[in-house]
């Protein structure tokens, strides 16, 4: 609708529309001021620290509230902050209202239906912006043209510039489309009956109309590609260091496998070839003494050739260790008459996840260890009782009987039970019985 102005005036009983950009009357209400582009881009980068490095992980392509102020915030607030879809309607409402705001502040009374009509369609095109931005902005010129519907056109225009290339055929076209509209007066009598000061004032606020939606929708736009490619770049740079701490980890394996192959493997193959030269040259209880040294020593020899070929190929050490199916075998190696092993064992061993049978063949192997060595002559008893989730392993021997010589221990046998029952989500206890044993128990989880 055209504006009178002081060379055009309007008759006492014409319509009075909302003032059009480039009209000498004053506006209704008082303009906005506009920040620009310069605070969107300002709080994408975080400000330098005098001192401090640079770290990609330390970016923030939006500012962030700190932990105890989101702790603060109502719920429906955080809800809005960690939902999408939520705030794409929080969007749409609040598009939706400015526009009936500005409808409805500066449509006159007396105004033609239809272009009241035209109008109330422009501002119902909101709730259509997000998903096709270009048939919002067809819907919002006839409004914009013959109504009061501006703001609505403009906000469609930015919602498409945020999908579309600057010089795409859809943003050229809804472009001029508003740039038409805000330039053109109606009805079109009262656009030719213009003087060419006033048609040249209405080309400035028509490109001022149709392109500060363009650059906020295309600065928003490039907003979310740098923040994509921020994350990306993060994502980039963690991959990097998971790929750089694998190979850290695969040269120590490689480095622990040789010297294990070179040590402790030599060493115990030369155990393993004197007590066969042993075996051969004596007879009756030492001859027996020295075959269950050799094949003690060919056994552990043999774990120790599997260990150091895991090590080497990194691949899972679980499926190459013994298990609760070689738990008789373990406790028959222990059981003499210096140290008498009750075994009882309710589970079967295809029931158990890898790694918690393992786990048990260990825990039975080093508490017979420590009681072979600290408990000589000592009765000990193991017991493997599998429940609908979890599995206990106890171990227990009574008092010792005997002395004998201390051998070199490192006291990181518990220790290493405790971490490995932990890394499976079990628990441990380790400790003297009343009746001057010791006990060893750990509880293992089957679910998963």
């Amino acid at each position: 609708m055209s504006r009178p102005t002081k060379d055009h005036p309007a008759p006492a009983d014409a319509e009075v529309p909302r003032q059009r950009a480039g009209s000498s009357q004053p506006p209704l209400r008082p303009a906005r001021t506009e920040t620009g582009g310069s605070v969107l881009v300002a709080s994408t980068f975080p400000p330098k620290v005098a001192g401090a490095s640079f770290d990609i992980a330390d970016l923030r392509i939006l500012p962030r509230t700190p932990r105890l102020a989101t702790r603060l915030l109502p719920r429906w607030v955080a809800f809005f902050r960690t939902s999408k879809r939520a705030r794409g309607i929080a969007s749409d409402v609040a598009a939706l209202l400015l526009a009936v705001l500005d409808v409805w502040l500066v449509i006159p009374e007396d105004a033609p239906s239809y272009s009241t009509w035209l109008s109330a369609v422009a501002v119902a095109a909101m709730v259509m912006r997000r998903h096709v931005p270009f048939l919002a902005v067809l819907v919002t010129v006839p409004g914009f043209m013959t109504g009061w519907s501006q703001l609505a056109a403009m906000i469609a225009l930015g919602s498409l510039a945020k999908k579309h290339r600057l010089l795409s055929p859809k943003m050229v076209v809804g472009m001029v489309l508003v740039f038409l509209c805000g330039y053109v007066r109606w009805p079109l009598s009262d656009f030719v009956a213009l003087s060419w000061q006033e048609h040249l004032l209405n080309v400035i606020w028509a490109v001022i109309i149709a392109g500060m939606p363009v650059a906020i929708g295309l600065l928003m736009s490039a907003r979310h590609e740098l923040s994509a490619r921020i994350r990306e770049l993060a994502t980039s740079r963690e991959r990097e260091r998971r790929l750089l701490a694998e190979t850290v980890r695969a040269a120590e394996r490689a480095e622990l496998a040789r010297e294990m192959h070179d040590v402790v493997s030599h060493q115990v193959t030369l155990i393993a070839m004197q007590a066969g030269a042993l075996q051969v040259s004596v007879d009756g209880s030492a001859a027996e003494a020295a075959r269950t040294i050799r094949e003690l020593s060919t056994r552990t020899l043999e774990e120790l050739r599997n260990l150091v070929g895991v090590l080497r190929s990194g691949d899972c050490v679980e499926d190459t260790q013994p298990g609760l199916d070689e738990l008789d075998d373990l406790v028959r190696n222990f059981r003499d008459d210096a140290l008498p092993v009750a075994l009882d064992v309710h589970a079967r061993p295809g029931d158990l996840p890898r790694s918690v049978s393992h786990a048990v063949y260990r825990t039975v192997q080093e508490a017979l260890t420590n009681v072979r060595k600290h408990a000589a002559g000592a009765r000990a008893s193991v017991s493997v009782q599998a429940g609908r989730d979890t599995l206990v392993v106890e171990v227990h021997n009574g008092r010792a009987k005997a002395r004998k010589p201390s051998l070199p221990s490192g006291g990181h046998g518990l220790v290493g039970l405790r971490e490995r029952a932990g890394l499976l989500g079990g628990t441990f206890s380790a400790g003297p019985t009343s009746e001057g044993g010791f006990r060893v128990s750990a509880t293992y989880p089957l679910a998963g």
